[in-house]
């Protein structure tokens, strides 16, 4: 299967592999923490590469920046939670050592997606 314009974006990449390591750590916590902070990470953390893939299907450049906006509060809410975790010791010091550095190169790189949309609109709109 071919892959969708937004599964080539290295930002998108970057939100899978956050998506994927906060999935294997709260998959190995107790069902209460699970239950209460596990699933409002789970569902942040999925949230940025969902709302991605979203504003990429939604055909006008103002729709896509919307979304890529909405994937940022997404991300600040993923480190929202993950701090919860940490101060309620979920988290290792390794763990978060794992996540960091995917965190570290994702906020920027949404920050020049949204950006190099906004400069195509532009462009176009000029045309």
């Amino acid at each position: 299967m071919a892959k969708t314009n937004f599964e080539k974006l290295r930002v998108y990449e970057l939100s899978e592999q956050l998506a994927d390591h906060v999935w294997e750590i709260v998959l190995r916590w107790n069902v209460l923490a699970r239950d209460t902070v596990g699933k409002q990470l789970i569902r942040a953390a999925d949230g940025v590469g969902a709302n991605i893939a979203e504003g990429t299907g939604r055909g006008t450049f103002v729709d896509n920046r919307r979304f890529v906006r909405i994937a940022r509060g997404s991300l600040n809410e993923t480190q929202h939670w993950l701090r919860r975790a940490y101060k309620r010791r979920l988290l290792s010091a390794t763990q978060i050592a794992t996540i960091k550095p995917i965190i570290d190169e994702l906020a920027p790189k949404l920050n020049s997606y949204l950006k190099s949309i906004g400069s195509v609109s532009v462009r176009l709109a000029n045309n």
